[in-house]
């Protein structure tokens, strides 16, 4: 809680009985910009995404398989927010084979799930969204590293996991707030 005071003024009453103010923000999600960036985990594998499979992982790409890009080239789209605090809100877009993607985390069996789904990120996401994650730093030693926390679940971070030979992306919590997970740690 602040001690900061804010002058606002009424300027109508609603139905109800609602009051509406003029000069408040409202705690919606605004496009600001957008980053074209390649995604590497901490063995500097690059995530790509395979729609087809339904599933996104770390690997190790060649010169010549990065420069075709395909499922490899992530937009990130940065969002206006009024609570800095949480981090910059972010959502991930990429192009597959003519088609747009967004990663978005849905509920499977239990057990969030990473997914990417087709179509567009929205412009303005007026609250809560799925396809939101807060970008942090890593370490405050590591300015090009990176954590992103699950929007709408506090401590669960994108992160990768073995099975098998694959490196998957998936959602993980943190046990404890100061804890350094170096597989959720994402840089560009």
């Amino acid at each position: 809680m602040s001690d900061e005071e804010i002058l606002v003024c009424a300027v109508q009453l609603g139905e109800n009985f609602c009051l509406y103010f003029a000069g408040l923000e409202c705690d919606a999600f605004c496009k600001d910009k957008i980053l074209h960036r390649v995604l590497r985990n901490v063995n500097s594998q690059l995530l790509v995404v395979r729609p087809d499979l339904n599933m996104a992982a770390f690997e190790d790409v060649t010169d010549q398989e990065m420069k075709s890009g395909n499922g490899m080239h992530f937009n990130i789209h940065c969002y206006k927010t009024t609570t800095p605090s949480a981090g910059l809100p972010v959502a991930f877009s990429i192009q597959v084979a003519d088609k747009s993607y967004y990663m978005c985390c849905e509920k499977e069996y239990g057990k969030m799930t990473v997914r990417f789904r087709e179509g567009e990120v929205p412009e303005e996401i007026p609250g809560e969204s799925n396809a939101i994650f807060f970008k942090k730093t890593f370490t405050s030693c590591s300015s090009r590293a990176f954590k992103f926390e699950y929007s709408l679940e506090q401590g669960m971070f994108l992160a990768f996991e073995e099975e098998g030979c694959l490196r998957k992306l998936i959602l993980k919590k943190l046990s404890r707030e100061d804890e350094v997970d170096e597989t959720m740690k994402i840089s560009f």
